[in-house]
């Protein structure tokens, strides 16, 4: 009995062993067509690290800290007379840190390295007036987005009057942050330019005189340029994109379920006038996008 079965028990794994070697031979199946938009090149990411950015919501509350990479413009990132950071996207980090049960810290990094820091997880979240550019919703999972901005040209007050238009402008040469969305229309106007560390930096190169003008934030011109201003020797002139403008968003490691969290919290705030409030103190209340 015991020799009957120890042969049906090889009879059948010869056959399984058939069964296979003829299913080898057949066509593989099809991969799976990429959903990324045309011309754009999708952002690979490993099975890996998709569950771990599914899981962001839980790894931020278990490490008790949200990192918030910045830079500092006003009115949306700047510090008060006791080193703490203030303006409408600070205030905004630190309601929506809050409503998580988690503190909020601040950190400035260089700025093209975004993207490394986000997947390497020394950071959370990108926030701090981002442009929602193709390159920026390829590589991060977005907010929705809740601010209009638009690029100006910052000119010496004392020359407005000769920069009013595109074609004057030809001749300058700009002071841009790098990689922001003010180089991308020094790029797109064929513009010299100067990439310097950030939108501050940028105001400070035309102010002594280094650069001729710069490309910047309108919200952060209406801010910081002009009387009563720390620039009242400059102004802003010319809107390059004015037509078709641009949003800020919030920008996520790919997949993250804190880009939901988000969106339900600025429907919240909204709803609840926390994010007016917020906008009005800062003065910004009338480029917020209703959720």
């Amino acid at each position: 009995m015991k020799k009957n079965r120890i042969a049906a028990s090889a009879l059948a794994l010869s056959l399984c062993l058939a069964l296979a070697a003829c299913s080898g031979g057949g066509a593989e199946s099809p991969a799976p067509e990429s959903t990324a938009p045309a011309g754009t090149a999708p952002v690979e990411t490993t099975p890996a690290e998709t569950a771990s950015a599914e899981i962001d919501l839980a790894y931020v509350r278990d490490k008790g800290t949200l990192v918030v990479v910045i830079t500092e413009f006003e009115p949306m990132y700047y510090q008060d007379a006791d080193g703490n950071w203030i303006g409408f996207d600070a205030d905004m980090a630190k309601a929506f840190g809050e409503s998580l049960g988690v503190d909020v810290e601040f950190q400035i990094i260089d700025w093209d390295n975004k993207i490394f820091e986000l997947e390497g997880k020394t950071i959370d979240v990108v926030w701090n007036g981002m442009t929602l550019t193709d390159e920026v919703l390829s590589a991060m999972e977005c907010s929705n987005a809740y601010c209009n901005n638009a690029q100006v040209v910052v000119v010496p007050a004392d020359q407005a009057d000769q920069y009013q238009d595109i074609d004057s402008l030809s001749g300058l040469t700009f002071a841009v942050e790098s990689g922001s969305a003010g180089q991308q229309q020094a790029e797109e106007n064929g513009f010299t330019y100067n990439e310097v560390l950030d939108q501050a930096t940028a105001l400070l190169e035309v102010s002594s005189g280094t650069s001729d003008a710069a490309i910047i934030d309108s919200l952060m011109a209406g801010a910081m340029v002009g009387e009563g201003t720390s620039y009242d020797n400059l102004t802003y002139t010319v809107t390059l994109n004015e037509e078709e403008g641009e949003q800020y968003g919030v920008g996520f490691r790919k997949g993250s379920d804190l880009c939901a969290a988000l969106n339900e919290f600025f429907a919240s705030s909204y709803a609840d006038g926390t994010m007016m409030t917020i906008a009005e103190t800062y003065g910004v209340q009338a480029a917020i996008i209703p959720p």
